[in-house]
């Protein structure tokens, strides 16, 4: 039975902050972000029996950093990939300002989706699956998982009781740790952050 998953954002790429990348192909880790994940890597504890990595470039790059690390095998689960972002995927940040749609997703995310995308709901109803069968799984005791922003927030969320609306009260910098810890019936939350120079 798992009682602790550490769920790590990717490292730094150079789009963050320029695009909504969401599941385009081919986003790649920057030199900062492979410095991140050697560091992200040493500040695991306890430290992981499995790794497991969404399907995205960036966070397959960061696992195998992790896996080179510690010295176990990556493998790949689709129900932590990134949110289905649709039509707004690969947009630049300036570009969806102009959309209203965007701003209701930013102030709304309860009742708000991307066009043609997934809805937070369903993003939050996914990954908390997955962490629950995982919890009752004896795959193993600890287990990281690589993983996004919106799919970690979307976990911490309901792990803390916060409604998705108030997504913006919790922050997931790039290479992050926030570790869920089961205990009985209760869950807590540790987060903390790796602060790197660029």
């Amino acid at each position: 039975m798992a009682k602790t998953i550490h769920l790590i954002r990717h490292g730094h790429h150079p789009l963050l902050g320029h695009r909504l990348c969401g599941r385009m192909p081919g986003v790649s880790l920057d030199a900062l972000g492979r410095r991140q994940m050697a560091c992200c890597a040493e500040l695991l504890h306890p430290s992981p029996d499995v790794i497991q990595s969404s399907p995205q470039l960036r966070a397959q790059q960061s696992a195998e950093i992790l896996s080179y690390a510690l010295g176990l095998p990556v493998q790949t689960a689709t129900e932590i990939d990134e949110i289905d972002y649709g039509r707004w995927t690969g947009l630049p940040f300036a570009q969806l300002q102009c959309d209203p749609s965007w701003s209701k997703w930013n102030t709304q995310r309860a009742s708000s989706c991307p066009p043609g995308g997934e809805t937070m709901e369903a993003l939050q109803q996914r990954i908390v699956a997955y962490l629950e069968r995982l919890h009752n799984d004896d795959c193993a005791t600890t287990i990281a998982l690589v993983s996004h922003a919106e799919t970690i927030r979307a976990a911490l969320l309901y792990y803390q009781g916060i409604p998705l609306d108030d997504f913006l009260s919790i922050e997931v910098d790039p290479a992050s740790i926030s570790t869920l810890t089961f205990d009985g019936s209760r869950t807590q939350v540790m987060c903390s952050s790796i602060r790197v120079a660029a």
